[in-house]
């Protein structure tokens, strides 16, 4: 049975591309790009080589991609580098659980709600910042439910009150354009196995002129922002994913393709007993709808999904190693107890959007039978 993968907000699979640059560099001569022997500068090429990529997909200058192992380290990262500077942090209800823990190491927290579709007003943003604060965090798109956050107006009304900025863009990289310098944020996080490059690689983009005390101190590598030997397969991997997404028009093709395939599922809501969306169905990530599922727990939809060759998500973290139910959907007032994420990336196709479409009200609905009348 051919398997539906439609959890690409979780990780997805890493391209074609990311495959064959990683395979090659792995096969090439090994070598600390922190050295001056040829194998070394020849890896140091291939390092930077693959940050310009990463800068020129995100608008951005080469200097100003730190690269991590992943989106959380560079998030930590933003926030230890930031809280020198003040000891209270803004952080929507909504953002992950990645910036809401960091945040709330680092200092004294302001928790700024949202609206039912999961949407934080900028000038309550505003209105949360203070004498003391360091750090105001916005994603760009939301991670559950996919709503876009006013990203621009936050970061604008952040730089005339002279308060360090973090965009949580890991969701929306290469799903909506990210131009990084005309965007004015001071720090913004991105992880590369969520667009089909490899796990356990990131960046942290950190504005031009804006100097951050190092999280991982030890060595000078990262022009000393980032101590440890670089990952260099992964970074070449993620390098090549970057720049598969700034060819020409693909990103913007994957993205109108990304909501074509989940505007099918929101079609198929009306005729499924019980089911409403959650978030905004208009504004938000292309590649993400989150469905909430009245009256049945989310790990018996999920199995019943995976027996049917579905691969998909809940929004609440009680599907997974927690068991709490979904901060993000509490903040907005819905059901945090059940819901069901559905989402595309680059190799999902009609039929494993037709597949998800024939089993899940035959899940549904066995399981509502079992629940009895």
């Amino acid at each position: 049975m051919d398997r539906a993968y439609l959890d690409h907000a979780s990780t997805s699979p890493p391209r074609p591309e990311v495959v064959e640059a990683m395979v090659a560099c792995l096969s090439a001569p090994a070598g600390d790009p922190g050295r001056i022997h040829t194998e070394g500068m020849t890896t140091r090429v291939a390092v930077e080589s693959a940050r310009e990529q990463v800068a020129t997909w995100l608008g951005a200058r080469p200097r100003e991609v730190v690269l991590t192992s992943g989106g959380t380290e560079a998030i930590a990262a933003a926030v230890w580098g930031a809280s020198e500077r003040g000891h209270h942090q803004v952080v929507p209800a909504v953002e992950h659980s990645a910036v809401r823990e960091a945040a709330a190491r680092a200092g004294a927290v302001s928790v700024v709600g949202v609206d039912g579709a999961g949407r934080v007003d900028p000038a309550e943003v505003v209105a949360a910042i203070g004498p003391d604060t360091a750090l105001v965090h916005v994603q760009w798109g939301n991670h559950e439910v996919g709503t876009l956050q006013p990203v621009a107006e936050v970061v604008a009304a952040c730089r005339d009150r002279g308060v360090l900025v973090h965009v949580d863009a890991a969701q929306a990289a290469g799903r909506v354009p990210i131009a990084f310098d005309a965007l004015g944020a001071d720090l913004l996080s991105v992880s590369a196995h969520k667009v089909g490059g490899p796990p356990g690689v990131g960046a942290l983009l950190v504005r031009r002129g804006l100097r951050l005390r190092p999280l991982i101190v030890g060595g000078d590598q990262e022009r000393a922002r980032r101590a440890g030997l670089e990952n260099v397969p992964g970074v070449v991997g993620f390098g090549a994913a970057a720049a598969v997404l700034a060819t020409g028009d693909r990103q913007a093709r994957e993205a109108a393709e990304a909501r074509r395939l989940t505007d099918r599922v929101l079609a198929a809501v009306p005729e499924l007993d019980g089911v409403v969306v959650y978030g905004d169905p208009d504004q938000r990530l292309p590649h993400l709808v989150c469905l909430g599922v009245g009256g049945i727990e989310p790990q018996a939809v999920l199995l019943g999904l995976d027996r049917a060759g579905v691969a998909a998500h809940s929004g609440s973290a009680c599907s997974s190693e927690s068991l709490e139910p979904s901060a993000v959907l509490e903040a907005m007032g819905v059901d945090a107890h059940r819901s069901l994420r559905v989402s595309t990336g680059w190799s999902t196709t009609d039929a494993d959007v037709d597949t998800l479409l024939d089993a899940l009200p035959t899940v549904i609905a066995g399981l509502r039978a079992l629940g009895g009348p």
